[in-house]
């Protein structure tokens, strides 16, 4: 996957995009990325980006010539997608991040200030998510969860296929909880369940705290989830 980034602060990606698993996608060639900085498409000596917001108001907004020159110079294909993050915009989720895996190029274009030229978003990019109800200094920090959770769907990026699959979200549910060695600690036991190697009541047993957590954390995720008989009973138990 080829991926560009419209940006005022390219410097800000240069440690995590050579950490974990961006780093480890790069190096196996399953990911190349492009820093483009955003000033070098204005045209006065001070490289000016931002400007009043019509109609008055606090703060700043980024001017919509240099995303759009910045991003038109990159060629996008017909259906590219071209990915903005603003708080004003449904939520970006696992099922996006699998969506945007399958594709071979990713632009996104990272707001700043008090935000962007509202015309950036309407005619320019053809995705926009949010990712939560708060308020960043600017989208870089958004472009990174995003393009972190996308990246981590491409296959052969993570090493065993299974730890994707089996993470939050994948089957509508939060993750079960996990536990390694020593099976106590400071006094708190891992539970017998996962000792005793059957498998059979181990997935039974993780299933349920899947069931609970999100039942308890994430009610919005819960009440879209097709409950069933089985998974009742589960919820019964002690």
């Amino acid at each position: 996957m080829k991926v560009e980034i419209a940006t005022l602060f390219p410097d800000f990606f240069s440690g995590p995009l050579q950490s974990s698993i961006l780093r480890r996608a790069q190096q196996q060639q399953l990911l190349q990325v492009n820093l483009h900085n955003i000033r070098d498409y204005t045209h006065d000596k001070h490289r000016t980006a931002d400007d009043r917001p019509f109609g008055g108001g606090p703060g700043m907004l980024l001017k919509p010539e240099p995303v759009f020159e910045c991003v038109e110079a990159l060629q996008p294909e017909p259906g590219t997608p071209v990915i903005l993050a603003s708080p004003r915009a449904p939520l970006f989720t696992q099922r996006d991040a699998i969506e945007l895996s399958a594709y071979n190029r990713l632009i996104f274009v990272c707001g700043h200030y008090e935000g962007i030229d509202e015309r950036v978003q309407q005619h320019l990019c053809t995705h926009v998510y949010s990712i939560g109800s708060y308020v960043l200094t600017g989208g870089e920090l958004a472009t990174l969860v995003m393009l972190d959770a996308t990246v981590r769907m491409i296959p052969g990026v993570v090493g065993k296929a299974d730890s994707v699959s089996q993470d939050s979200f994948m089957d509508g549910l939060l993750d079960c909880p996990h536990y390694t060695r020593p099976a106590e600690y400071r006094g708190w036991p891992v539970p017998d369940v996962l000792l005793g190697g059957h498998h059979a009541e181990i997935e039974r047993w993780r299933h349920q705290q899947k069931l609970r957590a999100t039942r308890q954390w994430r009610p919005d995720l819960w009440q879209n989830y097709p409950v069933s008989p089985q998974d009742e009973q589960l919820l019964e138990e002690e």
